[in-house]
């Protein structure tokens, strides 16, 4: 149509203020996909970003135009008046509320309703069948889009916003029209919603008042990823396999060419992971997926056709294998290329280099790094990840070392002589690294400025240890002796045992483990003193700490533990005062059960309590009397301790079966469920030790019951025997590192 046409003037939906960067979007260098990001500059983050790949017609024609010695311009709101109107829409929830009521109002969207009508399965179906591929001519393909455009347009309602840039559109093409060109040297690249609103004379001209407001923003092109173009990681205007449709494209519109190429990779990727799959099954599906795509009047095979092609011949009716490892094929992993000419900012610059210097992943697929903090190169590499992780800015993802749960990020660090990552590269990183610039003009200065903007915000003492330990591995000197100073102010004053707890835990690890790391210099002198004192004031604080609410329960009893770890591993502390604290915890009935039960454990454990003691307070918590839903929190406090040490113990297993024998059948009913829950987490380990010593406790069994417990005997804990070997395995590992 440009061909045809030859305008002298393209207008493009786009923002206004990037008409600069049309030289670097055209430029031969630049390789799409790639997005003009703007982003705010007045010290508030905020960006937006606008994709572009080969076949999207905003960039076909400002390349056409730039080709052809043409004028380009973009004709959309501002990228400050679109940050500026963002910071005015309604909230999530106002969003979802109205959502909720417009699908009550009507329950059938325009999406659904055409769908409905042409016959096709999905709207996806449809669209592809419609405008992906249409056999028709231009005229034909135009008036059918605009046809389809009104629909949607008059069949649900648009937000003000799209309205309001349809009178700013359509005074941007009223202003070329009044400087002389004649509108059919004009053309004008827009959504269809969009154009058929100004087609038809639907615009309010006074709704462009709404983007009076504008924020100081700055203009640049980045590179982009076909992953990110997909719908299903949330960009609207997407498809569901953007490197399908750039094959399609490359082909001149040719469905059936990026069809076959697709099945061809398939069959590569298949044979690679061991099928046995032939050229002829390739040759089957080519043809099964045509056959399918001319019953539903389709012109070429769409990604339906091409998906159940697939399934039926190559994965011999299995889809698994498609939705597991295939569908990456049709959706792409490449990355675009900006070129050389447009301008990176000093934080892009150094992490280009560093990914270039170090090797490090730079596609948008997620990769394992694994790194040996005993080697120098190593443990720079770890500086950089973990200073872009205090940065926020998404590339690397540290991976847990212990089973159960995310790692603690710094704490991992610290305790660690391996480091485990997950690196990935995607468009968020480069706004991200935009955005960042702000705190300062390198990785290391920006780093810092962030943990003192933390350190500021701090109101407990684990908050400023937790920046302690970051700034220790992002080598944050200048930020380590203001967190010192910080965790002893905070911590005199803290009267939180789960946030003085995480404190000791963490001024511990650098006790122990700071010497693997960048020395901190004159201030290791003050991290002992101050976990003793830290450690010290939780220890007061644990008996009127056991006496909170129950929704505080788990993490006060996680306390417990953390600060029994310690009395136990750092020489240092005062021991002798957490003793008498856990002490009192454990026989204080004004105490929350289930801080008392893991108290209890973590004295018998310690071989603290002796047979009498034991005695004692386990039968004051397990009476007849007792109600059953504390002796319960008791138990689970108990027992989650170290569950297989104390169900292997007699004394303990006697009192549990005493007590459930004193029960009476209704108190015994009303118990059940607690009883349950107490020890649900119990594995088959810790049931095998318990029925055997259920049964050497009573001195002698039913038939019955020596059936059960001979059956739970011999059944082997593989899963658990697994686990033993291979933390046995990684700690023969890690001792190798250290040697």
């Amino acid at each position: 149509m440009l061909e045809r046409v030859a305008p002298d003037l393209v207008l493009v939906e786009g923002p206004s203020d990037a008409e600069g960067m049309l030289g670097v979007l055209t430029d031969p260098e630049t390789v799409p996909p790639i997005a003009v990001l703007a982003y705010r500059t007045d010290g508030t983050p905020g960006s937006v970003v606008w994709p572009f790949v080969t076949y999207s017609p905003e960039y076909v024609a400002v390349r056409w135009a730039s080709t052809h010695g043409k004028v380009a311009r973009f004709i959309d709101i501002a990228s400050g008046q679109s940050l500026a109107d963002d910071e005015e829409m309604p909230s999530d929830e106002a969003l979802e509320s109205k959502s909720e009521q417009e699908a009550s109002a009507d329950a059938t969207s325009p999406h659904d309703a055409v769908t409905a009508r042409s016959g096709y399965r999905t709207f996806e179906e449809f669209w592809e069948a419609s405008f992906e591929a249409p056999d028709y001519q231009e005229d034909a393909f135009h008036a059918a889009l605009m046809a389809f455009a009104d629909v949607v347009r008059h069949g649900g309602p648009r937000e003000d916003q799209s309205r309001a840039r349809d009178a700013v559109m359509l005074a941007a093409i009223e202003a070329a029209l009044a400087d002389g060109i004649a509108p059919e040297k004009i053309v004008v690249v827009l959504g269809a919603a969009h154009a058929a609103a100004i087609a038809s004379g639907d615009v309010d001209p006074s709704a462009a008042a709404r983007f009076s407001r504008t924020v100081p923003t700055t203009v640049t092109v980045i590179p982009y990823s076909f992953p990110r173009l997909a719908e299903q990681t949330g960009y609207g205007a997407g498809n569901r396999a953007p490197f399908f449709h750039q094959r399609a494209h490359d082909a001149g519109g040719d469905y059936r060419r990026a069809a076959l190429e697709v099945l061809v990779d398939f069959t590569d990727h298949l044979r690679l992971r061991g099928f046995s799959v032939s050229l002829a099954d390739t040759i089957e599906a080519y043809r099964l997926a045509c056959l399918l795509s001319e019953i539903r009047g389709k012109s070429g095979p769409g990604l339906d056709e091409v998906r159940e092609a697939t399934i039926a011949t190559l994965c011999r009716g299995e889809s698994a294998h498609v939705d597991s490892f295939l569908w990456g094929t049709v959706v792409g992993k490449g990355v675009g290329r900006v070129a050389k000419g447009v301008g990176k900012n000093s934080l892009q610059e150094e992490f280009w280099a560093a990914i270039a210097h170090f090797k490090l992943p730079k596609s948008d697929e997620a990769e394992a790094v694994a790194l040996r903090l005993s080697d120098p190169v190593h443990v720079s590499i770890s500086v950089l990840l973990h200073r872009l992780r205090t940065l926020q800015i998404p590339y690397g993802a540290l991976t847990a070392q212990k089973r159960g749960g995310a790692p603690k990020a710094g704490m991992e660090s610290l305790s660690r002589v391996r480091e485990a990552w997950t690196c990935q590269w995607t468009p968020s990183t480069e706004i991200a690294l935009v955005e960042a610039i702000v705190l300062g003009e390198s990785l290391a200065i920006a780093t810092e400025h962030a943990l003192n903007q933390r350190l500021g915000e701090a109101k407990k003492a684990e908050d400023a240890t937790a920046v302690l330990v970051d700034a220790v591995v992002t080598h944050a000197v200048g930020t380590v002796s203001l967190a010192l100073a910080a965790c002893e102010r905070l911590a005199a004053h803290d009267d939180d045992l789960p946030s003085l707890a995480s404190a000791c835990r963490a001024l511990a690890g650098l006790v122990s483990y700071g010497s693997s790391r960048e020395s901190l210099g004159a201030d290791e002198h003050v991290i002992g003193p101050l976990l003793v004192k830290t450690f010290a004031r939780a220890a007061l604080r644990m008996p009127f700490a056991a006496r909170g609410s129950d929704e505080e329960a788990p993490a006060l009893t996680e306390a417990l533990r953390v600060l029994h770890e310690l009395a136990f591993t750092q020489d240092t502390v005062d021991k002798d005062a957490w003793v008498l604290a856990m002490r009192e915890v454990a026989v204080a009935f004004d105490a929350l059960p289930r801080c008392a039960g893991a108290a209890a454990g973590l004295l018998l454990l310690s071989r603290l309590w002796t047979d009498d003691d034991l005695d004692a307070a386990l039968r004051l918590r397990m009476s007849a009397t007792s109600e059953p839903g504390r002796t319960a929190e008791f138990l689970v406090g108990f027992l989650e301790v170290n569950a297989l040490a104390i169900v292997k113990n007699p004394l303990v297993v006697g009192i549990l079966d005493a007590y459930l024998q004193s029960l009476s059948v209704e108190a015994f009913r009303d118990a059940v469920p607690m009883l349950r829950r107490a020890l649900a987490e119990l594995g088959k380990t810790e049931r095998r030790y318990l029925v055997e010593n259920v049964v050497a406790v009573r001195g002698h069994a039913t038939q019955e019951e020596a059936s059960v417990a001979a059956r739970v005997v011999s059944e082997k804990d593989e899963a658990q025997l697994r686990a033993v070997s291979d933390e046995l395995s990684k700690a023969m590992d890690d001792l190798d590192d250290l040697l």
